[in-house]
């Protein structure tokens, strides 16, 4: 298609998404109540009635509307392509993904055969009534989940990430010393050192950063001062593309929430907070087997860290929410994956009454509850938690735990990190790799959880910026290579997985863009 084809149908796109959405009836109405003022005259209505919505805010919240569409869905690049094109342009990543995806729900069945336990059941009224009375103290229940396990955990899915095969591409042509040492045997353009230089260019040396300039021995005049001024000013104007490109700095302490917010296009409106009151009523009258899995994993997880345990009772608030809410089903039309589909009791394999279960699409694994652990630390609303959270992962977290060949997709990273390692730290690459300990076996962790759970808060929250930034999951990848170049001295020395591990264990000290800066900008190539 030409450029100005390619424009047409991405307009018509944004155009046919954006149509009876509130937004759309909101600035419909606005401008016929607009009509009856005196300055609104009929030889230049259309004129006038622009300029109205321009000065009273509606203009910028549609390019707010459609800057966030721009962003989370892309519009096929043909007219004719098929819908499953649009999920996933590769065959064989998309069968992987199906037959993990069997695998995934064939075990939450099994659980659900095993225990005895019911996928959904309603609520009996006294239990409906307890559940809303404790709905701010759910962390004191002490209810017994020793029966209950995760579905699946990381290394789980590293396994079938490993198993990964092009049919179509020989593996044998690139035996030699520039063949892939890693585990990863799918062939993807990731992006090498020179290329993420040119794409990440506000991160280099000379540019103010907060994560570094904030901490040396400057006079806080030069540099923060200033541009907390800036951040305040993105924020009056309420720009989401500005704010975006305000982030790839890295945002305030005292300005993070609202830029967020504001980039993800997240404005916890009357009807969002409606919105989360209705999923919270069908978490009141429904129990879901889910339900158990999300306790055990906020009990395994946030709640055995220094940082997070003390938002319990959120993570179980929002996670919760988030299983009954069916408008994320919506990211399955550019996610790889498809919802899991169960049948209502005593009619399996009867089609019309297969259901999406759980509702919302997503069935947790191990670790699931740190997506939305650090942001219990921006806000203390739990519908505005609640939509910031949901918008994070439509746009970016279920990236990290589908099959896909997207650049910022989990496979894309994977392949990406062990590049990198192997062209810039080759030495270091070959000696983990004879004594058994692939780097990414010990990476993995880190870049499926985004390094939630693994650095301290306020260096998370700095690389989340930049996630948020550059609108790319890959800087996790380039982190992830980092923490390699900075224990490289260490890694050199140990003789077993379990001595690269424990020289890797506790990343809670490491300053995260001192590290991304100089692996991308002081690495020799």
């Amino acid at each position: 298609m030409d450029e100005g084809a390619e424009l047409s149908l991405t307009i018509a796109h944004v155009v046919q998404r954006l149509r009876g959405s509130h937004l759309h009836s909101q600035i419909e109405r606005q401008a016929k109540e607009c009509l009856h003022q005196p300055e609104i005259k009929l030889e230049s209505l259309k004129e006038d009635v622009r300029c109205f919505l321009k000065t009273s805010g509606w203009e910028k919240k549609l390019q707010n509307a459609v800057y966030r569409e721009l962003h989370v869905q892309l519009p096929p690049s043909h007219p004719s392509a098929p819908p499953e094109h649009l999920k996933e342009p590769l065959a064989y990543m998309r069968k992987a993904q199906a037959n993990w995806e069997k695998r995934v729900l064939k075990s939450l069945n099994s659980m659900s055969t095993e225990l005895e336990v019911p996928l959904a059941r309603k609520r009996p009224a006294v239990e409906q009534k307890e559940l809303t009375n404790k709905w701010n103290e759910m962390g004191t229940d002490e209810s017994d989940l020793s029966r209950f396990r995760p579905v699946y955990a990381p290394k789980d899915f590293l396994e079938v990430l490993i198993s990964l095969r092009n049919p179509n591409h020989d593996n044998s042509e690139d035996v030699g010393p520039r063949s892939h040492w890693g585990l990863i045997q799918v062939p993807l353009n990731v992006r090498d050192i020179p290329q993420l230089r040119r794409a990440y260019s506000e991160l280099n040396l000379t540019t103010g950063q907060l994560g570094i300039d904030d901490h040396a021995h400057i006079h806080p005049d030069l540099f923060e001062n200033e541009y907390v001024q800036i951040g305040k000013k993105v924020i009056v104007e309420q720009d989401s593309a500005a704010a975006q490109q305000y982030s790839r700095q890295g945002c305030p302490t005292g300005l993070r929430a609202d830029l967020w917010a504001l980039i993800l296009n997240s404005t916890n409106q009357p009807q969002d907070v409606m919105h989360y009151e209705q999923l919270k009523a069908g978490v009141i009258q429904h129990d879901l087997l889910i339900d158990n899995l999300i306790y055990k994993d906020v009990k395994l997880t946030a709640s055995n860290d220094d940082y997070y345990f003390v938002f319990e009772d959120f993570l179980y608030q929002v996670l919760l929410c988030f299983s009954r809410d069916t408008a994320v089903l919506e990211h399955f039309k550019y996610n790889s994956a498809t919802p899991p589909k169960s049948y209502i009791q005593g009619k399996v394999g009867n089609e019309e009454c297969a259901v999406v279960y759980p509702p919302n699409g997503v069935i947790p694994f191990h670790g699931f509850s740190m997506y939305v652990a650090p942001l219990c630390f921006l806000y203390n609303e739990p519908s505005k938690l609640y939509s910031v959270f949901r918008e994070l992962y439509i746009r970016h977290f279920f990236r990290l735990h589908s099959i896909s060949s997207s650049p910022s997709g989990i496979v894309s990273l994977c392949l990406q990190f062990e590049q990198l390692l192997q062209t810039h730290l080759p030495q270091l690459f070959y000696h983990l790799r004879q004594i058994g300990a692939q780097p990414l076996r010990i990476a993995f962790k880190w870049m499926v959880r985004a390094f939630s759970g693994y650095l301290s808060t306020d260096q998370l929250l700095l690389l989340w910026d930049r996630i948020l930034g550059y609108d790319s999951l890959e800087v996790v990848a380039v982190l992830a290579a980092a923490v390699f170049a900075f224990r490289a001295e260490n890694l050199m020395e140990v003789t077993s997985l379990a001595s690269a591990e424990a020289v890797l264990a506790d990343l809670s000290t490491l300053k995260v863009m001192p590290l991304i800066q100089v692996f991308l900008f002081a690495t020799a190539i």
